[in-house]
């Protein structure tokens, strides 16, 4: 059987604090580029943003490169303060998202704000354990 990729199209939908982003295609790798690019020049040109929703229901095949690029849009949102919403999900990409165990972290609300300062990220992690069984 012989599959026809869909190349990705993006439709950016702005709003004063949030932007709505429509992914029509395959998020695969000829593609993901386009759309980390996309989104890393959008979060660059608009520090006031609250919410980026990436509108997903016509989404195609998402490959490892594809999940990549989602991944990394989730680091830069919450490093920005932005709120990253995976909307619409087609079945196949909670599927996904379930079998990488990267659902919670993709799908989870973060408050705005929510990025971390190295201070927050190490006073969040837990001790340590010193011994050779891993005891204290």
């Amino acid at each position: 059987m012989t599959t026809h990729p869909r190349h990705l199209q993006l439709t950016t939908v702005d709003t004063q604090d949030s932007i709505r982003m429509e992914l029509h295609g395959d998020l695969d790798h000829t593609s993901a580029d386009l759309l980390l690019d996309e989104v890393t020049a959008q979060l660059a040109r608009r520090t006031a943003l609250t919410d980026l929703h990436l509108h997903c229901a016509d989404l195609g095949t998402v490959d490892p490169m594809g999940l990549s690029a989602l991944l990394m849009i989730g680091r830069r949102t919450t490093a920005a303060g932005v709120r990253l919403h995976l909307d619409d999900r087609p079945a196949k990409l909670d599927r996904l998202l379930d079998l990488t165990g990267t659902r919670e972290h993709l799908t989870h609300p973060h408050p705005i704000g929510a990025a971390k300062t190295p201070a927050t990220q190490d006073s969040a992690l837990p001790a340590r354990p010193t011994g050779p069984d891993g005891t204290t």
